[in-house]
Protein backbone atom coordinates (compact mmCIF):
# COMPACT_ATOMS: atom_id res chain seq x y z
CA UNK A 1 0.00 0.00 0.00
CA UNK A 2 1.36 3.05 -0.67
CA UNK A 3 2.11 5.41 2.04
CA UNK A 4 0.34 8.09 1.82
CA UNK A 5 -3.00 5.95 1.46
CA UNK A 6 -2.24 4.96 5.04
CA UNK A 7 -4.56 5.64 7.46
CA UNK A 8 -2.69 8.31 9.88
CA UNK A 9 -4.11 9.52 13.12
CA UNK A 10 -3.08 11.42 16.04
CA UNK A 11 -2.93 9.35 19.17
CA UNK A 12 -1.17 8.54 22.46
CA UNK A 13 0.55 5.56 24.60
CA UNK A 14 -2.27 5.46 26.45
CA UNK A 15 -5.13 4.76 24.26
CA UNK A 16 -2.57 2.36 22.35
CA UNK A 17 -2.13 0.22 25.67
CA UNK A 18 -5.70 0.16 26.32
CA UNK A 19 -6.71 -0.86 22.77
CA UNK A 20 -4.00 -3.81 22.49
CA UNK A 21 -4.95 -5.33 26.02
CA UNK A 22 -8.48 -5.18 24.72
CA UNK A 23 -7.73 -6.99 21.57
CA UNK A 24 -5.58 -9.28 23.70
CA UNK A 25 -8.49 -10.50 25.51
CA UNK A 26 -8.33 -8.25 29.02
CA UNK A 27 -11.56 -8.87 30.64
CA UNK A 28 -11.59 -6.05 33.21
CA UNK A 29 -10.20 -3.12 34.46
CA UNK A 30 -10.29 -2.35 38.27
CA UNK A 31 -8.02 1.04 38.76
CA UNK A 32 -8.01 4.11 40.58
CA UNK A 33 -7.49 7.79 38.60
CA UNK A 34 -4.06 9.24 39.32
CA UNK A 35 -1.42 11.23 37.46
CA UNK A 36 -0.14 10.34 35.03
CA UNK A 37 -1.88 6.93 34.40
CA UNK A 38 -5.34 9.03 34.46
CA UNK A 39 -5.95 9.02 30.23
CA UNK A 40 -5.42 4.84 30.97
CA UNK A 41 -8.45 4.75 32.98
CA UNK A 42 -10.29 6.70 31.11
CA UNK A 43 -9.91 5.16 27.79
CA UNK A 44 -10.80 1.47 29.95
CA UNK A 45 -14.36 2.96 30.61
CA UNK A 46 -14.60 2.93 26.62
CA UNK A 47 -13.02 -0.13 26.05
CA UNK A 48 -13.06 -2.56 27.85
CA UNK A 49 -15.77 -5.54 28.67
CA UNK A 50 -16.06 -4.46 32.19
CA UNK A 51 -14.96 -1.58 34.18
CA UNK A 52 -14.30 -1.22 38.34
CA UNK A 53 -13.96 1.87 39.72
CA UNK A 54 -11.92 1.06 43.17
CA UNK A 55 -11.74 3.56 46.56
CA UNK A 56 -7.89 2.88 46.19
CA UNK A 57 -5.13 1.05 45.03
CA UNK A 58 -4.83 -1.30 47.39
CA UNK A 59 -8.16 -2.48 46.57
CA UNK A 60 -7.96 -1.76 43.20
CA UNK A 61 -5.50 -5.13 43.10
CA UNK A 62 -7.20 -6.71 45.66
CA UNK A 63 -10.19 -7.06 43.05
CA UNK A 64 -8.23 -7.49 39.78
CA UNK A 65 -6.53 -10.56 42.26
CA UNK A 66 -10.16 -11.70 42.65
CA UNK A 67 -11.30 -11.52 39.07
CA UNK A 68 -8.16 -13.62 37.72
CA UNK A 69 -8.96 -16.89 39.82
CA UNK A 70 -12.39 -16.84 37.97
CA UNK A 71 -10.33 -16.70 34.82
CA UNK A 72 -10.45 -13.30 33.71
CA UNK A 73 -7.74 -11.39 33.03
CA UNK A 74 -7.22 -7.82 34.69
CA UNK A 75 -5.74 -4.54 33.86
CA UNK A 76 -4.54 -2.09 36.73
CA UNK A 77 -2.77 1.25 35.67
CA UNK A 78 -1.07 3.44 38.43
CA UNK A 79 2.15 5.27 39.14
CA UNK A 80 4.49 5.56 42.18
CA UNK A 81 2.34 6.41 44.93
CA UNK A 82 -0.20 3.84 44.04
CA UNK A 83 1.71 1.03 43.23
CA UNK A 84 3.56 1.15 46.61
CA UNK A 85 0.28 0.34 47.82
CA UNK A 86 -0.25 -2.64 45.83
CA UNK A 87 2.76 -4.86 46.74
CA UNK A 88 1.64 -6.42 49.76
CA UNK A 89 -1.16 -7.75 47.24
CA UNK A 90 1.69 -7.86 43.86
CA UNK A 91 3.55 -10.57 46.67
CA UNK A 92 0.30 -12.46 47.17
CA UNK A 93 -0.71 -12.76 43.25
CA UNK A 94 3.00 -14.09 42.40
CA UNK A 95 2.84 -17.16 45.46
CA UNK A 96 -1.16 -17.84 43.93
CA UNK A 97 -0.05 -17.66 40.53
CA UNK A 98 -2.71 -14.90 39.13
CA UNK A 99 -2.26 -13.13 36.08
CA UNK A 100 -2.40 -9.07 35.82
CA UNK A 101 -0.80 -6.27 33.75
CA UNK A 102 0.03 -3.57 35.31
CA UNK A 103 1.11 -0.55 33.80
CA UNK A 104 2.98 1.82 35.77
CA UNK A 105 3.65 5.51 34.40
CA UNK A 106 6.34 6.92 36.42
CA UNK A 107 6.18 10.40 37.34
CA UNK A 108 8.79 12.58 39.50
CA UNK A 109 9.07 11.39 42.73
CA UNK A 110 10.33 10.97 46.06
CA UNK A 111 6.84 10.38 47.61
CA UNK A 112 4.20 11.76 45.83
CA UNK A 113 6.85 14.49 43.79
CA UNK A 114 5.49 16.33 40.78
CA UNK A 115 2.65 14.38 39.12
CA UNK A 116 3.05 16.40 36.16
CA UNK A 117 6.43 15.79 35.84
CA UNK A 118 8.13 12.86 33.90
CA UNK A 119 10.54 10.55 35.52
CA UNK A 120 12.07 6.76 35.07
CA UNK A 121 12.49 6.50 39.13
CA UNK A 122 11.08 3.50 39.83
CA UNK A 123 13.24 0.46 37.86
CA UNK A 124 14.79 -0.59 40.86
CA UNK A 125 11.79 -0.67 43.04
CA UNK A 126 10.23 -3.04 40.26
CA UNK A 127 13.65 -5.52 40.64
CA UNK A 128 13.14 -5.65 44.75
CA UNK A 129 9.03 -5.59 44.74
CA UNK A 130 8.91 -8.96 45.60
CA UNK A 131 10.03 -10.33 49.31
CA UNK A 132 12.80 -12.40 48.37
CA UNK A 133 14.03 -11.52 44.87
CA UNK A 134 11.60 -13.19 43.22
CA UNK A 135 11.24 -11.77 39.46
CA UNK A 136 8.08 -10.55 37.54
CA UNK A 137 8.87 -10.15 33.97
CA UNK A 138 8.87 -5.52 33.26
CA UNK A 139 8.53 -4.38 29.43
CA UNK A 140 9.30 -1.04 28.51
CA UNK A 141 7.64 0.43 25.55
CA UNK A 142 10.15 3.26 23.67
CA UNK A 143 7.69 4.65 21.22
CA UNK A 144 4.40 4.47 20.22
CA UNK A 145 4.53 0.60 18.27
CA UNK A 146 6.29 -0.35 21.43
CA UNK A 147 3.13 0.58 23.27
CA UNK A 148 0.91 -1.43 21.07
CA UNK A 149 2.79 -4.46 20.47
CA UNK A 150 4.48 -4.56 24.39
CA UNK A 151 0.88 -4.45 25.38
CA UNK A 152 -0.15 -7.18 23.65
CA UNK A 153 2.84 -9.18 24.92
CA UNK A 154 2.31 -8.69 28.22
CA UNK A 155 -0.81 -9.85 28.58
CA UNK A 156 0.18 -13.05 26.94
CA UNK A 157 2.96 -13.45 29.47
CA UNK A 158 0.96 -12.63 31.93
CA UNK A 159 -1.55 -15.87 30.88
CA UNK A 160 0.78 -18.21 29.93
CA UNK A 161 3.12 -17.70 33.03
CA UNK A 162 0.44 -17.03 35.31
CA UNK A 163 1.99 -14.56 36.80
CA UNK A 164 2.06 -10.06 37.52
CA UNK A 165 3.75 -8.54 34.57
CA UNK A 166 4.43 -4.47 34.58
CA UNK A 167 4.32 -2.47 31.49
CA UNK A 168 6.61 0.12 32.61
CA UNK A 169 6.15 3.47 30.91
CA UNK A 170 6.61 7.54 31.96
CA UNK A 171 4.41 10.23 31.82
CA UNK A 172 5.84 11.49 28.10
CA UNK A 173 4.98 8.21 26.67
CA UNK A 174 1.33 7.59 27.86
CA UNK A 175 0.06 11.52 27.34
CA UNK A 176 1.72 13.14 24.21
CA UNK A 177 0.59 12.57 21.15
CA UNK A 178 2.37 11.45 18.30
CA UNK A 179 1.41 10.88 14.33
CA UNK A 180 0.54 7.20 13.78
CA UNK A 181 -0.04 5.01 10.96
CA UNK A 182 -2.19 3.19 12.48
CA UNK A 183 -2.02 0.10 9.69
CA UNK A 184 1.57 -0.70 10.27
CA UNK A 185 0.26 -2.08 13.48
CA UNK A 186 0.52 -5.77 13.91
CA UNK A 187 -2.51 -8.16 14.84
CA UNK A 188 -3.09 -9.07 18.66
CA UNK A 189 -4.29 -12.30 18.99
CA UNK A 190 -6.72 -12.93 21.57
CA UNK A 191 -4.18 -15.14 24.73
CA UNK A 192 -5.26 -18.82 25.36
CA UNK A 193 -5.32 -19.81 29.02
CA UNK A 194 -3.08 -22.79 30.09
CA UNK A 195 -6.03 -25.17 31.00
CA UNK A 196 -6.10 -27.72 32.79
CA UNK A 197 -6.59 -31.07 30.03
CA UNK A 198 -7.60 -33.85 32.15
CA UNK A 199 -10.77 -35.61 33.48
CA UNK A 200 -9.59 -36.33 36.68
CA UNK A 201 -6.27 -35.96 39.38
CA UNK A 202 -6.35 -31.99 38.93
CA UNK A 203 -3.59 -31.07 41.91
CA UNK A 204 -3.61 -26.66 41.58
CA UNK A 205 0.24 -26.31 41.55
CA UNK A 206 0.96 -29.51 39.95
CA UNK A 207 3.52 -28.58 37.06
CA UNK A 208 3.76 -29.43 33.08
CA UNK A 209 7.11 -29.46 31.41
CA UNK A 210 7.40 -25.91 30.93
CA UNK A 211 7.16 -24.75 34.54
CA UNK A 212 3.53 -23.63 35.04
CA UNK A 213 0.77 -25.16 36.40
CA UNK A 214 -2.51 -25.68 34.14
CA UNK A 215 -5.72 -23.46 35.37
CA UNK A 216 -8.84 -24.29 36.18
CA UNK A 217 -11.01 -21.24 37.31
CA UNK A 218 -12.73 -20.90 41.35
CA UNK A 219 -16.09 -22.75 41.49
CA UNK A 220 -15.50 -25.22 38.76
CA UNK A 221 -18.07 -27.92 39.24
CA UNK A 222 -15.55 -30.95 38.45
CA UNK A 223 -12.25 -29.93 40.98
CA UNK A 224 -11.49 -28.45 44.22
CA UNK A 225 -9.66 -25.21 43.13
CA UNK A 226 -7.18 -23.97 45.78
CA UNK A 227 -5.15 -20.85 45.46
CA UNK A 228 -2.95 -20.12 48.29
CA UNK A 229 -0.25 -16.97 49.13
CA UNK A 230 1.26 -18.85 51.85
CA UNK A 231 4.00 -21.74 51.16
CA UNK A 232 2.26 -24.54 49.73
CA UNK A 233 2.60 -27.61 47.92
CA UNK A 234 1.05 -29.17 44.69
CA UNK A 235 -2.10 -29.48 46.08
CA UNK A 236 -2.41 -26.23 47.10
CA UNK A 237 -2.17 -27.24 50.95
CA UNK A 238 -0.20 -25.01 53.62
CA UNK A 239 3.19 -26.48 54.15
CA UNK A 240 5.92 -24.32 55.98
CA UNK A 241 9.47 -25.41 54.93
CA UNK A 242 8.61 -29.45 53.28
CA UNK A 243 11.09 -30.50 50.80
CA UNK A 244 7.94 -30.17 47.91
CA UNK A 245 6.76 -26.94 49.24
CA UNK A 246 10.01 -25.22 49.01
CA UNK A 247 10.75 -26.38 45.86
CA UNK A 248 7.32 -24.90 44.63
CA UNK A 249 8.73 -22.03 46.04
CA UNK A 250 11.98 -22.03 44.04
CA UNK A 251 9.92 -22.62 40.83
CA UNK A 252 8.53 -19.40 40.85
CA UNK A 253 11.82 -17.94 39.97
CA UNK A 254 12.58 -20.43 37.81
CA UNK A 255 9.74 -20.33 35.33
CA UNK A 256 10.09 -16.63 34.72
CA UNK A 257 14.14 -17.06 34.06
CA UNK A 258 13.11 -20.23 31.92
CA UNK A 259 10.90 -18.68 29.63
CA UNK A 260 12.82 -15.01 29.63
CA UNK A 261 14.33 -16.02 26.32
CA UNK A 262 10.55 -16.10 24.95
CA UNK A 263 10.11 -12.19 26.03
CA UNK A 264 13.36 -10.49 25.62
CA UNK A 265 12.81 -8.02 23.38
CA UNK A 266 15.54 -5.20 22.49
CA UNK A 267 16.57 -2.88 19.24
CA UNK A 268 20.16 -3.07 18.57
CA UNK A 269 22.20 -1.06 16.11
CA UNK A 270 25.27 -2.12 15.84
CA UNK A 271 27.20 1.41 14.61
CA UNK A 272 30.61 1.22 12.63
CA UNK A 273 32.61 -0.03 15.65
CA UNK A 274 32.85 -1.08 19.47
CA UNK A 275 34.02 1.74 20.84
CA UNK A 276 30.71 3.71 22.46
CA UNK A 277 27.56 1.75 23.04
CA UNK A 278 24.58 3.99 24.09
CA UNK A 279 22.18 2.11 26.21
CA UNK A 280 18.59 3.69 27.00
CA UNK A 281 14.65 2.60 27.42
CA UNK A 282 11.59 4.04 27.33
CA UNK A 283 10.99 7.65 26.73
CA UNK A 284 15.08 8.45 26.43
CA UNK A 285 15.26 6.25 23.70
CA UNK A 286 13.37 8.34 21.76
CA UNK A 287 16.08 10.98 22.59
CA UNK A 288 18.95 8.52 21.75
CA UNK A 289 17.56 7.42 18.32
CA UNK A 290 17.48 11.10 17.73
CA UNK A 291 20.97 12.10 19.13
CA UNK A 292 22.86 8.99 17.00
CA UNK A 293 20.93 9.63 13.72
CA UNK A 294 22.11 12.94 13.74
CA UNK A 295 25.47 11.41 14.63
CA UNK A 296 25.58 8.79 11.72
CA UNK A 297 24.88 12.12 9.17
CA UNK A 298 27.69 13.82 10.73
CA UNK A 299 30.42 10.89 10.26
CA UNK A 300 29.96 9.71 13.54
CA UNK A 301 28.15 6.07 13.94
CA UNK A 302 28.19 4.67 17.88
CA UNK A 303 25.84 1.68 18.81
CA UNK A 304 22.67 1.70 20.14
CA UNK A 305 20.84 -0.37 22.31
CA UNK A 306 16.99 -0.04 23.27
CA UNK A 307 15.61 -1.67 26.23
CA UNK A 308 12.25 -3.16 25.80
CA UNK A 309 12.45 -6.46 28.31
CA UNK A 310 14.58 -4.67 31.18
CA UNK A 311 13.83 -7.27 34.25
CA UNK A 312 14.91 -9.88 34.26
CA UNK A 313 17.91 -8.80 32.94
CA UNK A 314 18.64 -10.58 29.47
CA UNK A 315 21.44 -12.47 28.83
CA UNK A 316 21.00 -11.53 25.03
CA UNK A 317 22.03 -8.10 25.85
CA UNK A 318 24.35 -8.99 28.54
CA UNK A 319 25.97 -10.02 25.42
CA UNK A 320 25.37 -7.04 23.62
CA UNK A 321 26.86 -4.67 26.34
CA UNK A 322 30.13 -6.56 26.69
CA UNK A 323 31.66 -6.20 23.02
CA UNK A 324 31.98 -2.55 23.56
CA UNK A 325 34.57 -0.40 25.25
CA UNK A 326 32.59 2.38 26.66
CA UNK A 327 28.65 2.36 27.78
CA UNK A 328 26.72 5.84 27.72
CA UNK A 329 23.36 4.81 29.88
CA UNK A 330 20.92 7.11 29.17
CA UNK A 331 17.94 7.68 31.72
CA UNK A 332 15.87 10.30 33.23
CA UNK A 333 16.86 10.25 37.02
CA UNK A 334 19.64 11.27 39.70
CA UNK A 335 21.34 8.31 40.34
CA UNK A 336 20.95 5.97 37.54
CA UNK A 337 19.03 3.38 38.16
CA UNK A 338 19.51 1.15 34.79
CA UNK A 339 23.14 1.28 35.28
CA UNK A 340 23.36 0.43 38.65
CA UNK A 341 20.89 -2.47 37.80
CA UNK A 342 22.95 -3.81 35.09
CA UNK A 343 26.59 -3.21 37.05
CA UNK A 344 25.47 -2.88 40.53
CA UNK A 345 26.54 0.06 42.99
CA UNK A 346 30.31 0.28 41.79
CA UNK A 347 30.33 1.12 37.87
CA UNK A 348 33.25 0.56 36.19
CA UNK A 349 35.31 3.57 35.01
CA UNK A 350 34.28 2.45 31.35
CA UNK A 351 30.31 3.09 32.34
CA UNK A 352 29.15 6.62 31.97
CA UNK A 353 25.87 7.99 32.84
CA UNK A 354 23.83 10.68 31.34
CA UNK A 355 21.18 11.65 34.28
CA UNK A 356 18.44 14.54 34.90
CA UNK A 357 15.56 15.09 36.71
CA UNK A 358 12.69 17.93 36.37
CA UNK A 359 12.85 17.57 32.43
CA UNK A 360 13.58 15.42 29.25
CA UNK A 361 17.32 14.51 28.24
CA UNK A 362 17.87 16.03 24.81
CA UNK A 363 20.12 14.63 21.79
CA UNK A 364 22.10 17.73 22.01
CA UNK A 365 23.45 16.11 25.56
CA UNK A 366 23.36 12.62 24.85
CA UNK A 367 25.91 13.70 21.57
CA UNK A 368 28.29 16.21 23.78
CA UNK A 369 28.33 12.65 26.40
CA UNK A 370 29.24 10.53 23.26
CA UNK A 371 31.97 12.33 21.12
CA UNK A 372 33.76 12.39 24.38
CA UNK A 373 34.10 8.97 24.21
CA UNK A 374 34.71 8.34 20.75
CA UNK A 375 37.96 10.94 20.41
Amino acid sequence: MNTSAKTRTLVDGSRLIIEALAQAGADVYVGYPITPANWLYAYAQQRFPAFMAAPDEITALQWAAGFATTGKLPVTATSFPGFALMLETLNMMVMMELPVVIVLSQRLGPSTGSATTGAQGDLLLLRGAISGGYPIPVLTPSNLKDCWTLAGEAARIAVALRTPVVLLTSKEMVMTHHTLNVEDLPAILPVKWPLFAGDEGYQPYKVQDNGVPPFVPVGDSRFQVRFNASTHDATGLIRKATPEALANTRRLREKIIQHLPEFTYLEYHPGVNKQALVISYDISAEAARQALQEMAQEGDQPGLLVLKTIWPFPAKAWAIIEQYQHKIVVEENLSGLLAELIWGNRLPETVHPINQIGSLITPTQIKAEVRTWLQ
